[in-house]
C-alpha cells in the first residue's frame, strides 16, 4: 500500500496568510493536492493539518483523506512528517511525501513516481525535471525510522542525502514539480495576482 502523507500543518509565516488555503483557480492549494492524489495510483491520503487546523477543515473538502493535527506543528515541518509517519497502517510499504506549497503536481507525475517504486522496489524515488529534483518524494518502509529519527532542522533531506546510491531518479516533463510557493512573491510570479 502507497500512502500519500500532505504536510499543511505549518504557521506560513514568510506567506503571511494560511498556504492550504491559497487560492488555486477555483478551489485551494490543498483540495487541488488531495484532488490530484485521489485520482492517481496512491492507495491512501493522510492530511497532516497544525497551525489553523480547525478553520482549514472547515473551509476544504477533505473527504477521501484521513485528517491528523499535529499538536507538536511549532517544531517545524519534520514533526508533521512524524505525525502522520505515526498515524498510518502497518501494511503501508512508502509514503509519498507532499507539500502543501508544491500544489502544482500532477496525477501523471504522482502515477509515474508509484509505478517506477513498484517496479525497482528503490528506497526513494524523486521526480526529476530538467535535471534538477523536485517533489514529491516517494520513502519505501525500510526508512520510516530514519525518518522518525531524523534530525529536526534537516528532516527527510537527511534521510535523502544518506541514501544518495539508492535514489531512484524518474525524469517528468512538468516543471511544476520544482514549484514551490513559500511567500507573496513566489504567489504573484505564478498566479500574476497577490495572495
Amino acid at each position: 500500500m502507497i500512502n500519500a502523507i500532505i504536510l499543511a500543518g505549518g504557521k506560513s509565516r514568510r506567506m503571511g496568510k494560511p498556504k492550504p488555503l491559497l487560492r488555486f483557480g477555483e478551489t485551494t492549494f490543498l483540495e487541488q493536492i488531495v484532488r490530484v492524489l485521489r485520482e492517481s495510483d496512491v492507495d491512501k491520503i493522510t492530511v497532516v493539518l497544525g497551525a489553523g487546523a480547525d478553520m482549514i477543515r472547515r473551509s476544504v473538502d477533505l473527504s477521501g483523506a484521513d485528517v491528523i493535527v499535529n499538536k507538536d506543528y511549532r517544531k517545524g515541518q519534520l514533526s508533521s512528517l512524524i505525525a502522520g509517519l505515526r498515524s498510518i497502517s502497518s501494511q503501508t510499504d512508502a509514503i509519498l511525501l507532499c507539500l502543501v506549497d508544491n500544489p502544482f503536481i500532477t496525477e501523471a507525475v504522482v502515477s509515474t513516481i508509484v509505478r517506477k517504486f513498484k517496479e525497482t522496489k528503490s528506497p526513494i524515488v524523486v521526480p526529476v525535471f530538467n535535471g534538477q529534483r523536485g517533489h514529491p518524494t516517494l520513502f519505501s518502509r525500510c526508512l520510516f525510522k530514519e525518518l522518525l529519527e531524523a534530525p529536526e532542522a534537516e528532516g527527510a533531506r537527511h534521510v535523502l542525502y544518506a541514501h544518495e546510491d539508492k535514489v531512484v531518479e524518474v525524469e517528468v516533463d512538468e516543471p511544476g514539480v520544482l514549484i514551490g510557493i513559500d511567500t507573496p512573491e513566489d504567489y504573484k510570479t505564478q498566479f500574476g495576482t497577490d495572495p
